[in-house]
């Protein structure tokens, strides 16, 4: 399962999201996302990251990881059960206690990675909802 780590740095305590590889297209709409991404998610400041780069991005202690342009969840299926929230459908994985969430439905995929324990879901999703309906387009998921 993919991480978020939190490294220290000589000007503060940086936060490793691996940084997806997407396609230059997705790159577009990935840097309109990031220019509109909030300071604060909840109650969490934003966080420097390592990479310092447009296609990742990070909230609070423990961090919030979002990255911007990744593959197809691979456990993503017709008969997946999705969660809506303001208008933008996610899939939580795992299923029974998630803390992976991706959109489905839109031009590119955005997965935020959830501490065990720190912000609740909801709270996050509320938060990057009216962004991601900004800057990444719906389209339909083939599912």
């Amino acid at each position: 399962m993919l991480t978020v780590a939190v490294l220290a740095a000589a000007c503060g305590q940086t936060v490793s999201v691996p940084e997806p590889n997407p396609a230059p297209e997705a790159v577009r709409l990935c840097r309109a996302l990031h220019e509109r991404l909030p300071d604060r998610l909840d109650s969490e400041r934003r966080r420097p990251t390592e990479p310092d780069s447009e296609l990742v991005a990070a909230w609070g202690s423990p961090p919030v990881g979002l990255r911007c342009g990744v593959g197809r969840p691979a456990g993503l299926r017709p008969t997946s059960r999705l969660a809506t929230v303001n208008g933008v459908d996610w899939l939580p994985e795992p299923e029974s206690a998630p803390t992976r969430f991706t959109t489905v439905g839109r031009a590119v995929y955005v997965e935020v990675i959830l501490p065990e324990e720190g912000l609740p879901a909801a709270n996050v999703l509320v938060d990057l909802a009216a962004p991601i309906k900004a800057t990444v387009p719906p389209r339909r998921d083939p599912g």
